[in-house]
């Protein structure tokens, strides 16, 4: 099938008829962008097909907001050397016409036609769906529905296997499949789909579990009771054992290590009672030595504290000597500061009267010059007034004069265009002879222009009358009075006598407006703000030239001579002395301050240091000095004496303490306590324990333990062997059902071999060794491809979309060459197709859609031309389309 031409009108966005015509049997490619109507051409060829004409879902076709327009399609295409024409119309004047060849039908019929040709079905009311679309809908991908394959292909599913001759629906309804259903029915009461038991099976297994289970714990509650009595023996035997209280003998030795070690604690509190005594008596000693080495330092500190009263003394005597002439530096920074205060002040008023005096003369000359533009501002305004009045009285609007112009120079037109028509009169008179022309008297020679009716009277003759002929003349007057009254109705309004005067009071009011101009930017440039801002800025000049003036002659007048009689000072330079002089008062006031903080000190200094030394010299000339330094040394001599011997018990008593190894002695005792009541609680326990295990053995002995085992033995056992028969049973059917599916497979690769070849002939143009392995229903199932690691199965819903998007793009070519090898007609439609597919393969998807192409005829629409550069088809442009620059 060969799409010829396409026509549509009023159809969404193509209000106007747009056609295309000459279509490429093979790869057609329209580009453009979003919402230039691709899509709308899609859907034009869609209602074609499968929209009813008669139908009224279909106001979607109608162009926005026109609901008077009447969607029309009209195409051509070739099947098997006849050309096909069907022009259809939808909403309004609704019709359908189909001609092949020389035949034609219309209505119904003719769409009945189409649909058993292309193997689609129309709804029985309404819009149609997708599942009515049969072969096309597979065929032609709708935006953003390349990887949906499923719905597509069981809606066409009914045209693909019968394309396949030895249906897959025979199949289906054999014999064999009749088995199969029995086995998967005799399987499914023993297993699930994915083998796990059920029904009875599943039933039988929990009963074996459950006795295997109850089996386990009686005989672990056997064992349990074997373990017990042989333990209750074992209790008697160690309760004969105990009869004798062993215990007892080890709690008499832990008496004998108590006493032991009693008798230790008693050395050692001694030799801590010594060690304090020692340690006293140490003491003692060191602070005899230390009271005999202050009697050394105090004749050493007498020593320094006489050197330090003289040199104290010769420090205060220096300080006295310097004061004096300390007091005349300070005295003279003093003086010399006060100058310099003096000196700035006097630069200072200076300073302040020459800047009072500049300001004056600054302030008097402004003032006259504000007075004088003041004065010739108030005379501008004045001019200005008188001159606006004149204007007034004068002033001609523009317009007017124009139109007062344009008039008169018609007016001068139609005078000459009268002249042009009017009838000449030309006389030459006898002398003495004369006639009258209306109320003129004519006489010898001239001539006359004669532009209305006139009388002429000849005397002794009679009178003539003359009317100039044609209605020109007579239009002419009229639009001349026109004109003339329209003129002087203007210049009645403009109050000039004529059109000269005008333009003279025109002429004088443009000289005025100019001296207005004028006038007005020399007052702007006196008083830019205006008379009344100049007015206001000279009260304050005058007003501050006052207060100059008062503070001028407030300034006394001896003191004003004095400052004018002396030599003007600069400023900065008073200013520079007065900072070197405070800075001299400055450190002349801290030479001072320091010189009698250390006069102060150095006083002070030397009558601490007579004090310490007078202390110190009392102290080691008192009367009792030399007693006290007797008794020191007796009092140390008798302390050696008494640490020694001290020392010498001590050493006895560790020696006797050692020998005795009182830590040995504590471990005994702990060792053997803990002995003794290990032995005593293990005792009580085993009689606790004998009683609790006699106890349970009377009340397992009355349950008959052996006796259910063996009766529970029994019912495992049997479980068992229905397990057994169950299990293999199910695993026959199994094993039955695969061995079934696998020759049903083989038959039905068999006959999808046809389908299966198209669709590895592309796939391999994309993946080198692949295969597309495709169901019992034609969908592909699972991507196989060869890999350095071997080969890896994906199944095809598991891929990328972009994956997904090439594999539908594959099968739905393939589905096509299988139509057409079973001599169904085919047309592959791409709606913005394969957009999510990366550059490497698009080019792979390009080869295949250029193979395609020798046996297909495809419609290509996209909005990224540049990414359909390689594929060997020429692109047509929607912007040509709508231009009406292409058809083709």
């Amino acid at each position: 099938m060969k799409l010829l031409r396409l026509r549509v009108e009023q159809l969404r966005q193509f209000r106007e008829s747009v056609e295309i015509r000459d279509l490429n049997p093979g790869l057609n490619v329209f580009a453009g962008p979003n919402e230039s109507g691709k899509s709308t051409l899609v859907r034009a060829i869609r209602a074609a097909f499968f929209e009813r004409f008669k139908s009224s879902s279909t106001e979607d076709l109608q162009p926005w907001g026109d609901t008077s327009a009447a969607p029309r399609v009209d195409l051509e295409f070739e099947w098997q050397g006849e050309r096909w024409t069907l022009s259809k119309r939808f909403l309004k004047q609704k019709r359908c016409d189909l001609e092949i060849g020389g035949r034609h039908f219309d209505g119904e019929a003719a769409e009945e036609k189409l649909a058993a040709l292309l193997g689609y079905q129309f709804p029985g009311k309404g819009a149609s769906k997708a599942q009515h679309w049969g072969v096309p809908g597979l065929l032609w991908i709708e935006q953003g529905e390349g990887q949906e394959l499923r719905e597509p292909v069981a809606h066409a599913g009914h045209y693909l296997k019968s394309a396949l001759g030895e249906g897959l629906g025979d199949i289906a309804s054999s014999a064999g499949d009749t088995l199969i259903a029995r086995v998967e029915a005799e399987r499914a009461k023993l297993l699930t789909a994915t083998g796990r038991p059920t029904g009875d099976y599943a039933e039988v297994l929990r009963q074996h579990q459950s006795a295997a289970e109850r089996l386990a714990a009686l005989d672990q509650d056997i064992a349990a009771y074997r373990q017990q009595v042989d333990r209750l023996a074992e209790l008697r035997r160690q309760q004969a054992e105990d009869v004798g209280r062993p215990w007892e003998a080890y709690r008499r030795q832990v008496a004998e290590a108590q006493a032991q070690l009693a008798e230790v604690q008693g050395w050692r509190q001694t030799r801590a009672h010594e060690a304090q005594s020692l340690a006293h008596c140490l003491a003692s000693q060191q602070h005899v030595q230390e009271q005999q080495a202050a009697h050394v330092r105090q004749r050493q500190e007498l020593a320094e504290r006489a050197r330090d009263r003289d040199l104290t003394g010769q420090k205060t005597t220096g300080l006295a000597h310097e004061q004096p002439r300390i007091q005349d530096r300070l005295r003279q920074a003093q003086t010399h500061y006060r100058q310099a205060e003096d000196r700035l002040a006097l630069t200072r008023r200076q300073a302040k009267r020459a800047a009072l005096a500049d300001e004056l003369d600054r302030l008097m000359p402004e003032q006259a010059r504000l007075a004088a533009d003041l004065a010739q501002a108030q005379a501008l305004q004045a001019g200005l007034q008188a001159l606006r009045e004149r204007l007034q009285r004068v002033l001609l609007d523009d317009s007017v004069l124009k139109k007062l112009q344009r008039l008169d120079r018609t007016l001068a037109e139609l005078d000459a265009a009268r002249q042009a028509v009017a009838t000449r009169l030309e006389y030459d008179l006898a002398s003495q002879r004369h006639i009258r022309a209306g109320g003129e008297t004519l006489s010898g020679q001239g001539e006359r222009l004669l532009l209305e009716s006139v009388e002429l009277e000849i005397p002794a003759v009679g009178r003539l009358r003359i009317r100039p002929g044609g209605e020109d003349v007579a239009d002419l007057a009229r639009r001349r009075q026109e004109a003339r009254d329209q003129f002087e109705a203007l210049l009645a309004g403009t109050g000039a006598a004529d059109l000269r005067q005008a333009e003279a009071q025109a002429e004088q009011a443009r000289l005025l407006e100019n001296d207005i101009r004028l006038d007005m930017s020399r007052l702007e440039g006196l008083a830019p703000q205006g008379a009344q801002a100049l007015a206001d800025r000279l009260a304050l000049v005058r007003k501050r030239h006052q207060a100059v003036t008062e503070a001028l002659a407030a300034l006394p007048e001896d003191e004003a001579g004095a400052d004018a009689g002396s030599e003007p000072i600069d400023e900065s330079e008073a200013e520079r002395g007065l900072a070197c002089a405070r800075e001299q008062l400055q450190a002349a006031e801290q030479r001072d301050a320091q010189h009698q903080q250390a006069l102060r000190l150095a006083e002070q200094a030397g009558r601490t240091a007579q004090a310490e030394w007078q202390r110190l010299q009392d102290v080691i000339q008192a009367p009792d000095r030399q007693q006290q330094a007797q008794a020191l040394a007796a009092r140390l001599v008798e302390l050696q004496t008494q640490a020694a011997a001290l020392r010498q018990s001590q050493q006895a008593l560790d020696e006797r303490i050692a020998a005795a190894r009182p830590e040995i002695l504590e471990q005994d005792v702990q060792r053997l306590s803990c002995t003794a009541d290990l032995l005593a609680q293990a005792a009580e326990t085993r009689r606790e324990e004998s009683i609790r295990v006699q106890s349970a053995l009377e009340a397992l002995g009355a349950d008959g333990l052996e006796e259910q085992r063996a009766e529970l033995g029994l019912e495992t056992a049997f479980s068992g062997r229905r397990r057994d028969e169950l299990r293999r049973r199910a695993e026959a059917l199994d094993l039955l059902l695969a061995l079934l599916r696998a020759g049903r497979q083989a038959l039905t690769r068999r006959i999808q071999a046809p389908l299966q070849r198209h669709l590895n002939r592309y796939l391999q143009l994309l993946f080198a060794q692949a295969r597309l392995d495709v169901n019992e229903d034609l969908l592909p199932e699972r991507l196989v491809r060869a890999g350095a690691a071997g080969s890896s199965h994906e199944a095809v819903d598991a891929l990328s979309f972009g994956a997904r998007e090439q594999m539908g793009l594959i099968s739905r070519l393939a589905y096509a060459d299988l139509l057409r090898e079973s001599g169904q007609p085919t047309l592959i439609i791409l709606d913005d197709a394969l957009v999510h597919s990366d550059h490497d393969r698009l080019e792979g998807m390009k080869r295949i859609l250029f193979d395609a192409a020798q046996r297909h005829q495809v419609l290509l629409f996209t909005c990224h031309p540049d990414r359909w550069r390689g594929l060997g088809a020429r692109t047509v442009e929607m912007a040509s389309l709508r231009a009406g620059q292409e058809p083709l």
